[in-house]
Parts: C-alpha cells; sequence; structure tokens
C-alpha cells in the first residue's frame, strides 16, 4: 500500500507550491531536491531532510538513508510534485543551508567566483558545476535575480550547489570581505584590453562575473583591480555567461598547475 495516493493531500499541495513560490521556500526554510544523484550529494554533505518521498512505479534504484522515514507515492502524484521530465521517482525537502561569507573557509590561495545578478538558473547552475570541477574554494551570489534554491537551480547544478560552498551576500559586503582577505577582484567584460590568459592568475583571486545583456554593473567594474577579456573573433560581443567563467576558471586551474 501506498503512503499518499490522492492529488489532493495536503502534504502534496504544500509541496508543489513549495516548488513554484520562492517566498514561501524563504519563510518556511525548505527547499526541493529532486535525483538520486542530488539527494546523494545534499546528504554527503551532511544535509538532514525533512521530508523524503518515493514512486517505487518510477525509482528504479534505492537509496541508503539510515533512519530516514520514506513516504512512498503513486506515479501520478509523483508527477505532479516533480520538476523534471523523466523523474526518477526520489524527491526530498532540505532546510536551505544559511551559510554566511563568514562561514566560508579558503584554501591558502583562494581562487572564489563572484556572480553578480545572474537571472537564469541554468545559468547558476553551469557556474556551480564548473566551480566544483575545477575545486573553486566558494561562490558567492551578489544581487541576485534568481534563487540559488530554486528548484532548476539546484537541478542544473547537478547537486554542486551543495558540494561548494555557495552564499548571497550584497556586493559592497562581498566587496568588504574580499579586501579584508587581500584578494584581487578580477572583472570579466568584453571592454577589458587585456586578454585572461596574459594575468598572473596564482594569486588569491575573486573573478567576477555579470549578465549576459547588461554585464558588470559600476560598482564591481570601478572596483576592480584588473579587467580581462576573452578572445572574441566572430561578430557577437559576449559568450554565455557561465562559459565565459569556466574559460577563465580553467586558466586559473592551468596557470596553477591543475591544482
Amino acid at each position: 500500500m501506498m503512503d499518499i495516493t490522492s492529488l489532493q493531500n495536503p502534504k502534496i499541495k504544500y509541496i508543489v507550491k513549495l516548488r513554484e513560490d520562492k517566498r514561501l521556500r524563504r519563510q518556511d526554510g525548505l527547499m526541493l531536491v529532486e535525483g538520486r544523484d542530488e539527494l546523494t550529494l545534499a546528504l554527503s554533505t551532511g544535509l538532514k531532510p525533512h521530508t523524503l518521498l518515493t514512486a517505487p512505479e518510477i525509482a528504479s534504484v534505492s537509496i541508503d538513508i539510515p533512519n530516514a522515514e520514506i513516504t512512498t507515492v503513486t506515479r501520478v502524484v509523483f508527477e505532479k510534485i516533480s520538476y523534471r521530465d523523466n523523474p526518477d521517482g526520489w524527491l526530498g525537502l532540505f532546510p536551505i543551508p544559511q551559510n554566511t561569507l563568514d562561514d566560508l573557509k579558503l584554501s591558502e590561495n583562494p581562487f572564489v567566483i563572484v556572480a553578480e545578478s545572474v537571472e537564469k538558473p541554468g545559468n547558476l547552475g553551469a557556474i556551480l558545476r564548473t566551480a566544483d570541477a575545477a575545486g573553486v574554494d566558494a561562490v558567492i551570489v551578489c544581487d541576485g535575480r534568481v534563487d540559488v534554491w530554486n528548484p532548476n537551480t539546484v537541478r542544473a547544478s547537478r547537486g554542486t550547489v551543495f558540494t561548494v560552498p555557495t552564499v548571497e551576500a550584497d556586493s559592497q559586503m562581498t566587496l568588504d570581505w574580499l579586501r579584508l582577505r587581500k584578494m584581487r577582484v578580477l572583472a570579466a567584460t568584453p571592454s577589458a584590453e587585456v586578454l585572461h590568459t596574459s594575468v598572473d592568475l596564482n594569486q588569491p583571486i575573486a573573478l567576477a562575473v555579470g549578465t549576459e545583456d547588461e554585464g558588470l554593473t559600476d560598482f564591481w567594474m570601478q572596483n576592480a583591480d584588473i579587467r580581462v577579456k576573452i578572445p572574441m573573433l566572430g561578430k557577437v560581443n559576449s559568450l554565455n555567461v557561465s562559459i565565459a567563467t569556466a574559460l577563465i576558471t580553467y586558466e586559473a586551474v592551468r596557470q596553477r598547475g591543475g591544482r
């Protein structure tokens, strides 16, 4: 017997509303995490699930979660709460991490990504995947237009939003924090004269990237220690922000000998 079979179940209605309503997520401090891989990454970082649901008709693999209470639902019910095209039958509600800048622990030679006013969950998710793969110390989302804990951001990040220390802060607070730690601010902008491959990235660096349409605001442009550009040989003068971030980040990885 399934625990929940009705689409009118109050818990199901709440999950659907939580998926769609940023204010409710913030108010209740809860977010949705769907997919076995994403759930596994969230659990591996020590996050404890508030609620776990599975649809045995869909789920082909299990998750080993000691002492966890798992609610079973029908395929129809799961498809109602799912935000994926091909769900794998696993979904959890987790407390939203309440990390701040002061919680971040940096390496001896840190590299941090500052993402200002990113608009799309897909772009932020891709930046987080790059940060995870490249061993970036942290991603700081400044004056964000997209909710870091939007289910689509979690999905686009493939769960790396849990493996990469990620915080939200305003720009001035972030700049003060970086200055205190003697980190140079590198602004990525098509208007720069210096190529990203021509600067020394072997020092503590904060890479600041902005929106595709508008780029970085004057605040970050004026406070940057150096501005860099990526070679553009075609007709357009900008790259997708996540691609630009990946290119500069991996230039730092190359210069640092793969560290």
